[in-house]
């Protein structure tokens, strides 16, 4: 079932302007970072002041100009119990493990239907998801690299699927049956969480991989809802599922499901195959509704994608999603709606 859960408010303190950026960053679809599961377990707690300053976001325009906003945290439950998880064994060095268990949708009534019409292409080579009839949601990396906004960030744009034939249902010649065509929108703006950035923290923080991007108009499609990430133990079969373009099947969508392994506060470890293209993908459960027989999916984490990390002298990997938290869901959707009213329980 989803638990409703009382959400910290984020309060918006000041907004001022910054230099344009520079828009020369790479952009990198696989990350390294040295923070793996046995560093993040020993992570401390971030303290209220600590939350105020990764919290605080930037904001870049579609004419390039851009803005820091300070925000506050009120309400927040600081957990002393720190990046808790649970040991499972490490895992063998591969993106796609053993038999490939990723399903390419074909059929245009999947494709153009609620939940496999709710992922999109991001321009700069990621996926995303709609969240509300504006925006969508997707990884920090695939707009920043931690220093500078990404090539092609300036003018960024975000694909929605179509299915390709004519008006009349026919197909066009020289296209293939089923595969999904992108209605391109221009993005009017973009949130990203000052966590993410070096300066911050020092290093690139996976656990403020994610972003928002605000269309420049509305779609009419049905979009999928934030959720509070659930603990692994409540979680059906502990399992999890995404749709996103990964780049070794051009053009098409991509769908999985897999278990998680491993949980830190504010990460997921799995095993879903899945390969560059469908970073920034949104991960979601079905469970049931409070009181209610109606079973809703949710999206419950940003998918970071394929991490290299240091465990004990020896390079490990992992596919790494990051959860969202009481505390990102509050700031998620005060992107979204513009303020805090709508965002009190998740």
């Amino acid at each position: 079932t989803w638990h409703l859960k009382k959400i910290p408010q984020i309060v918006r303190e000041r907004t001022f302007s910054l230099d344009s950026p520079k828009f020369e960053a790479k952009t990198k679809l696989e990350l390294n970072s040295v923070c793996g599961i046995e560093c993040q377990r020993k992570l401390p707690v971030p303290s209220l002041s600590d939350l105020k300053n990764l919290l605080s976001f930037e904001t870049v325009f579609e004419n390039g100009t851009r803005t820091l906003t300070e925000v506050n945290v009120l309400g927040a439950v600081l957990d002393p119990a720190g990046n808790t998880t649970t040991h499972r064994p490490s895992r063998r060095k591969r993106q796609i493990y053993g038999t490939d268990s990723r399903f390419s949708i074909y059929d245009k009534r999947f494709m153009t239907n609620f939940p496999f019409n709710t992922a999109v292409k991001v321009s700069t080579g990621c996926s995303g998801i709609l969240v509300s009839p504006k925006h969508v949601l997707t990884a920090a990396h695939c707009l920043h690299n931690g220093k500078d906004y990404v090539k092609g960030s300036k003018r960024l744009r975000v694909g929605l699927m179509k299915t390709k034939s004519r008006g009349n249902g026919r197909k066009r010649k020289g296209t293939s049956d089923g595969l999904p065509s992108f209605q391109w929108t221009r993005v009017k703006s973009t949130h990203i969480p000052k966590g993410w950035f070096k300066g911050v923290s020092g290093d690139i923080a996976l656990d403020y991989d994610y972003a928002v991007l605000e269309l420049k108009r509305p779609h009419k499609r049905k979009y999928m809802e934030l959720g509070i990430s659930p603990t692994i133990k409540m979680m059906p079969g502990s399992m999890i599922h995404f749709s996103g373009f990964d780049n070794d099947r051009s053009g098409q969508l991509v769908y999985r499901f897999c278990s998680i392994s491993d949980e830190s506060n504010d990460l997921f470890y799995q095993y879903c195959d899945a390969e560059p293209g469908s970073t920034g993908s949104g991960i979601y459960l079905r469970l049931k509704e409070p009181n209610k027989k109606k079973w809703k999916r949710k999206i419950i984490a940003v998918y970071s994608g394929h991490q290299w990390v240091d465990i004990n002298g020896e390079q490990q990997d992992y596919n790494v999603a990051v959860r969202i938290t009481p505390l990102k869901y509050a700031q998620i959707c005060f992107w979204i709606h513009g303020n805090d009213e709508n965002c009190t329980r998740g």
